[in-house]
C-alpha cells in the first residue's frame, strides 16, 4: 500500500508541475458554468437545485476525462520509461492503482472546485443538500469509471491521440447505451430483459439514479466493479506488452 501511495503522490505532483493541470481545471470549470447557467437554464427554471449542473457531467466527462487518462501509460511507453518503471521493486498492481488514484484525486479536486455553485444555490433558495451530496458522490464515481477505462486503453498504445479517441469511443458506448433513443430502438424488437440489460451497462442509468438523491447498492457495485475490472484489464495489457 505504501508503494501505491508513493506513486500516487508522485503522479499527482507531476500534474501540477505542468500547465496542463491548470488548463484542465479552468476548462472544466468554464464548461460547467456554460452548461449549467446557459444551456441548463439554471436561473430560468426557478428551482433551488443543481440538476442542470449534474445533468451534463456524463457528456462533459466523455471528452475531458480521456484527456487526462490518455497520458497515464501511453506517455510512459512513448518515452521508454515504462521499462524502467517495471524494473523497480514495485508490484505492477501498485503502479497501476497509484497512477489511477492520482488521476482520480486530480479529477476530484476539479470537481470540488465547483463548490461556488453549491453556495450559489444555497444563497438563492433552500435546496436539498443531501441530494446535492449524492450528486457529487455519483459524479466522482462515474469519473473513476471513465478514468479506469482510459487507463486500460492507454496501456495498449504509445500514441496518446489514439488512446484519447479509443477511450472516447468506449466510454460513449457505456454512456449512450442508457440514452432514451438507444433504449427505444431496442424496445421496438427486443424483449424487455434485453432492453434492461443494455440499460444496466449505461453510466446514465446509474448516475441519473444517484443524482435523484437515492444511492442504491447496485449503482455503487456497478461503478466499483467496472473500475476494478478495467484496472485488471490494464494489468493484463501491460503484462502482455511486456512479454512481447
Amino acid at each position: 500500500m505504501s508503494s501505491t501511495l508513493v506513486i500516487a503522490r508522485r503522479e499527482l505532483a507531476a500534474y501540477f508541475a505542468t500547465p496542463l493541470a491548470y488548463v484542465f481545471i479552468i476548462v472544466y470549470l468554464f464548461l460547467n458554468g456554460i452548461f449549467t447557467f446557459y444551456i441548463g437554464n439554471f436561473f430560468e427554471r426557478g428551482e433551488a437545485d443543481l440538476v442542470p449542473f449534474f445533468t451534463f457531467h456524463p457528456w462533459l466527462y466523455l471528452f475531458l476525462i480521456p484527456a487526462i487518462a490518455m497520458r497515464l501509460w501511453a506517455e510512459e511507453r512513448k518515452a521508454g520509461t515504462i521499462e524502467l518503471l517495471l524494473t523497480l521493486p514495485v508490484p505492477l498492481w501498485a503502479a497501476i492503482v497509484g497512477k489511477f488514484l492520482a488521476a482520480w484525486v486530480f479529477t476530484g479536486i476539479a470537481l470540488a472546485l465547483t463548490f461556488p455553485m453549491w453556495l450559489t444555490v444555497n444563497y438563492l433558495g433552500q435546496p436539498d443538500n443531501g441530494v446535492i451530496v449524492a450528486g457529487y458522490i455519483g459524479s466522482f464515481l462515474m469519473a473513476g469509471a471513465y478514468l479506469a477505462i482510459g487507463s486500460c486503453v492507454s496501456a495498449a498504445t504509445r500514441n496518446q491521440v489514439v488512446a484519447f479517441v479509443l477511450t472516447v469511443v468506449v466510454c460513449f458506448l457505456f454512456t449512450a447505451s442508457g440514452a432514451p433513443m438507444v433504449l427505444d430502438a431496442f424496445s421496438g424488437w427486443a424483449p424487455q430483459a434485453i432492453v434492461d440489460t443494455v440499460a444496466s451497462f449505461s453510466f446514465l442509468t446509474h448516475f441519473n439514479g444517484i443524482v435523484t438523491g437515492v444511492i442504491e447498492l447496485k449503482d455503487i457495485v456497478f461503478f466499483t466493479t467496472l473500475i476494478v475490472a478495467a484496472l485488471a484489464a490494464n494489468a493484463i495489457t501491460i503484462d502482455m506488452k511486456k512479454a512481447n
